[in-house]
């Protein structure tokens, strides 16, 4: 499925809204709200007046990493986009030619053997594509050093080129992002709760809503071709199975915020729409066949017309709800991306 709308270049979001004006503040977005195929317009900071106590916004704790790194294949520059760490010790990692402008374009994956050299003397080798669906990613063993102690020393947030310039970090977690015990992360934000602020927060708590912390460290994109996703490591701890359930089993809705919340939370329930605590690999993609088990509504940013992400849209809301709220979002010249605006979709 693709939304038959073309998003024109100049509804990129090039800088974070907190960089757009004085005195502007993460939640200073706007919010595109969908009840079925009625369509509303909002700014973020009324999402409180949009819910209502008893509702459970399950929210992904996983911080972002600095996930970019540069190094050399020969005498040919290239960025290492890394993905995921696999449990034997082995990261899934992207090579990408740099553009000249600070950002980087798709290159040739491969071939196996192929050496990197990395700054502080690692060195990185490709062994095998990661995915028989193609050679974007490929597992690679890396030696000299730790990944985790490379990125912090080497690395920066992945940047598109939409994007504008290079961004702190900082700009990159969430309110809700933690420290995970091993040092793990996401190589791409958990970009929905970015628009949250801790005082929005604390008006969403005295109003009754509730959150449901879970962790899915997400891996790089595909920016060109917009594969699905490929598997990820996943938690959904036993506090949140408890408050996930309770909200199912009286009159809260359960949002997801991001298709990342919503893929570990349907990666967690069984047939019966129970959510148990999980944690592992998951290798879920929720489409309008599979569909939901659990989630009722999803705060997620605008996808790129081709984005797989949309199938799980569509398996929430239905085809004509999506199509009738992205029509709407480009008649309301809404922005798009990371560090865009958002939409609501409420059953």
């Amino acid at each position: 499925m693709t939304v038959a709308v073309h998003v024109p270049e100049e509804l990129s979001a090039r800088i974070p809204v907190e960089q757009r004006g004085a005195g502007l503040q993460r939640d200073a977005v706007r919010l595109l709200l969908s009840h079925g195929c009625e369509v509303s317009h909002h700014a973020f900071v009324e999402l409180p007046r949009l819910l209502r106590a008893g509702d459970l916004l399950v929210v992904n704790t996983s911080p972002t990493l600095a996930a970019a790194v540069d190094g050399r294949a020969g005498h040919a520059r290239v960025v290492v986009h890394f993905s995921t760490r696999g449990d034997d010790g082995r990261w899934a990692v992207e090579l990408r030619d740099p553009d000249g402008k600070g950002t980087t374009r798709a290159r040739a994956g491969g071939p196996a053997g192929l050496e990197v050299r990395l700054p502080g003397g690692v060195r990185l080798v490709l062994e095998e594509p990661v995915s028989a669906r193609g050679d974007r990613l490929w597992w690679a063993r890396v030696s000299g050093a730790g990944v985790l102690g490379l990125l912090r020393e080497h690395g920066r947030p992945i940047r598109y080129s939409y994007t504008e310039r290079d961004q702190p970090l900082s700009v990159y977690q969430t309110v809700f992002a933690l420290p995970t015990a091993d040092g793990a992360g996401s190589a791409e934000m958990p970009s929905a709760a970015r628009p949250f602020t801790a005082r929005l927060v604390a008006e969403l708590v005295s109003r009754g809503v509730q959150f449901a912390p879970i962790t899915l460290h997400t891996g790089v994109a595909s920016a060109e071709v917009h594969e699905p996703p490929y598997p990820e490591r996943f938690s959904v701890p036993e506090a949140s199975a408890r408050l996930i359930n309770a909200a199912r089993a009286g009159d809260g809705r359960v949002v997801a915020v991001g298709t990342t919340a919503v893929r570990a939370v349907e990666s967690a329930a069984g047939p019966d729409g129970v959510v148990r605590a999980r944690e592992g690999w998951t290798d879920l993609v929720v489409t309008p066949e599979r569909g939901v088990r659990v989630v009722d509504g999803l705060l997620t940013g605008l996808h790129e017309p081709e984005a797989s992400h949309l199938l799980m849209l569509e398996a929430i809301a239905g085809r004509a709800a999506i199509d009738r709220s992205y029509e709407e979002a480009l008649r309301g010249l809404y922005l798009w991306h990371e560090f865009g605006d958002v939409h609501l979709i409420l059953p």
